[in-house]
């Protein structure tokens, strides 16, 4: 099974100015190169048979027989590879020369693509030679005894891989404001080629970047991207080679700019990925077709299993990149505080009320509701914050939790709930030495009926801690800390959580502050509802209990946002997490995560409000409609097979 992966290749081969016969016999060994690497296509840059620089050359008859006689080879030499080989080449069509993108496969013409825009201004002067192919469409060319699809309106569809098609524009087609492969996209491309001669000059590179990426992003597509190298005429232009391969807006591979060797980047395309995207974008769900495309319809073998060419980020959640992520931070911690600022505002309270625990998503919340205040001019004493000890906390979560309402300045309570607790216990008739769940949830609703309270009394809001990992796990007390008035952290993942935290303890909040919010960073996941240890010490983790939260993230992140299946899960994960899960770990959490997934929809389909803050929401009111009772045997059953 290949999950949806295909493997793609752009080429930067050695050439000559002119010299048809040594550049075929470049594409013929790096075409050779791919096939050993599993590529399943390769693009080459524009006009790679003959070269791009050739000027006035391209009128003389010599050159072009030449071109012809290496597509002639090339076709021949690649017979017994079963890639597909994307080749640009100038094609003289009823007296009219056009700069093509030419599709072989197996010794076969499957179609050729005429460039759309040609450029004529600046450093270009394509329309001294090439014909634009605008308008040409429903034709067919004899070519080396082919009958061949030629024009704008192709597109090559594989026969045994669902989804899986492609588009080919060349070089400015990309430039112009509306490029020819967003009508590909729309019509069913999911892979875009493009062969290009891009020269360099100060800066060009980055946009050149910007673009590749964006477009795969706009089209929900992958965009290969083949341009020609230093060794092209240097008259007046320099070539820098530059290939590049994105999947929707991120860029996979790229080459190395400027260097006179061949280059070959490789990576693999999640093509079903990219139809899922898709599957939700109104521009593709909107019947815009135009059914004069026409289908060139191949076979192609699948990628055959085993590490992908491509990394899987083990923390999709959260940027590897220390500068973009504190980035991200900034712009999360604003949305949390603007939510809660606006909801203060919309209802005409000026008080919150919240539960300290002392662990990272009750110490995120205060300080969102912190700067929230700050932000609105309202005194920091208007927080209501209230700690309340129970069976399982320990000393270090309750010194922590008094510590940062003092250095927040809020208003702070400490309720002990330990004898509210025995008292419940007494009237619903349970023993308190059965530490079950019966046990843990008086607590957490004897916690929550405080808070609730409170707020009457005050007019404040209670605000909820509760993250997004916790909901997609259930992992929240029904009526518990499961609800609240206005619930700040609902759209934060919990690997997010803590570099949240960090964050605020690096840039927003001062020294005493910094010292406190690491050590909470340092203290275990928990919710203390079981007795701690003989030394004190917390007893009951959650990630003992229901699995690592890196691990939950990563299956939540791949099933919700790209209705990934388990199996494919399973294997990504595999490789996102190798040597630090076994392969049995990762299966019985994904096991855990999928039953509890479905079991606990009823706690999401009643929350309270609060701020998406990602691409992932599981608001019953947004991004998540799921009924509370959907069985998930169809998702278990995936894992077995």
């Amino acid at each position: 099974m290949n999950y949806g992966f295909v493997r793609a290749a752009a080429a930067v081969p050695m050439l000559k100015v002119a010299d048809c016969e040594y550049n075929t016999g470049e594409i013929i060994k790096i075409s050779k190169e791919a096939e050993k690497l599993g590529a399943q296509f390769v693009v080459f840059p524009e006009l790679a048979v003959t070269a791009y620089s050739c000027g006035d050359l391209f009128l003389q008859k010599t050159l072009q027989n030449a071109a012809i006689k290496g597509l002639e080879t090339i076709l021949t030499e690649t017979r017994a590879l079963e890639c597909v080989i994307i080749i640009g080449i100038p094609l003289v069509i009823n007296s009219r020369m056009y700069n093509c993108g030419v599709a072989l496969k197996e010794g076969r013409i499957l179609g050729a693509v005429p460039k759309t825009y040609i450029p004529n201004y600046s450093e270009f002067y394509e329309k001294r030679w090439f014909c634009s192919g605008q308008g040409k469409k429903n034709e067919t060319i004899d070519l080396l005894g082919f009958s061949v699809p030629f024009g704008t309106d192709v597109l090559f569809e594989a026969g045994n891989i669902s989804g899986l098609c492609f588009g080919i524009e060349i070089c400015e087609d990309l430039w112009a404001p509306v490029p020819p492969s967003s009508a590909q996209a729309v019509n069913g491309a999911t892979l875009l080629f493009n062969l290009s001669a891009s020269n360099e000059i100060v800066g060009k590179h980055e946009y050149r970047e910007s673009l590749v990426n964006l477009q795969s992003a706009r089209c929900a597509a992958a965009y290969v991207y083949s341009s020609s190298g230093p060794n092209e005429s240097t008259t007046d232009l320099v070539f820098g080679g530059h290939a590049l391969i994105s999947e929707y807006g991120s860029l996979m591979a790229e080459s190395q700019r400027f260097s006179f060797e061949e280059q070959l980047v490789v990576s693999d395309i999640d093509i079903e990925r990219l139809i899922n995207e898709r599957l939700k974008n109104s521009g593709f769900t909107q019947d815009t077709t135009d059914n004069g495309f026409r289908k060139a319809v191949f076979n192609i073998k699948e990628l055959e299993t085993g590490n992908l060419l491509r990394r899987i980020d083990p923390h999709p959640f959260v940027p590897s990149n220390p500068g973009v992520r504190n980035i991200r931070c900034e712009e999360i911690f604003s949305i949390q505080t603007s939510g809660l600022a606006k909801r203060l505002k919309h209802t005409g309270l000026d008080k919150c009320v919240i539960g300290i625990s002392g662990g990272l998503d009750s110490t995120l919340a205060l300080l969102v509701i912190a700067k929230a205040c700050d932000r609105l001019g309202l005194d920091r004493r208007n927080i209501h914050a209230v700690t309340m000890p129970g069976f399982g906390t320990s000393s270090n979560t309750l010194n922590n939790s008094l510590e940062l309402m003092r250095l927040m300045g809020v208003t702070t309570y400490q309720i002990d709930i330990r004898e509210a607790c025995m008292k419940h216990f007494e009237d619903i008739g349970h023993d308190p030495e059965v530490y079950d769940v019966t046990y843990e949830n008086v607590q957490a609703r004897e916690r929550t009926q405080i808070l609730m309270d409170k707020a009457n009394k005050i007019g404040g809001l209670v605000i909820g801690t509760g993250d997004l990992s916790e909901l997609a796990l259930g992992w929240a007390t029904y009526n518990g800390d499961h609800m609240s008035m206005y619930a700040v952290n609902t759209g934060v993942p919990k690997t997010l959580v803590k570099y949240l935290v960090q964050w605020a303890a690096d840039y927003v909040f001062g020294d005493e502050t910094r010292k406190v919010l690491l050590s909470i960073l340092d203290t275990p996941i928990s919710p203390e509802l079981l007795p701690t240890d003989e030394a004190g010490e917390i007893a009951q983790k959650t990630e003992d209990i229901v699995g690592p939260y890196e691990l939950h993230d990563f299956f939540l992140y791949h099933m919700v946002r790209y209705g990934a299946n388990p199996s494919k899960i399973y294997y990504m994960a595999k490789q996102a997490f190798e040597g630090k899960y076994s392969e049995e770990i990762i299966n019985k959490w994904l096991n855990t995560f999928l039953r509890r997934f479905f079991s606990q929809q009823f706690k999401r389909s009643c929350l309270p409000d609060g701020p998406k803050v990602g691409s992932i929401s599981l608001s019953p009111r947004g991004d998540w409609r799921m009924p509370s009772d959907a069985e998930a045997g169809e998702w278990l059953g995936d894992m077995k097979k």
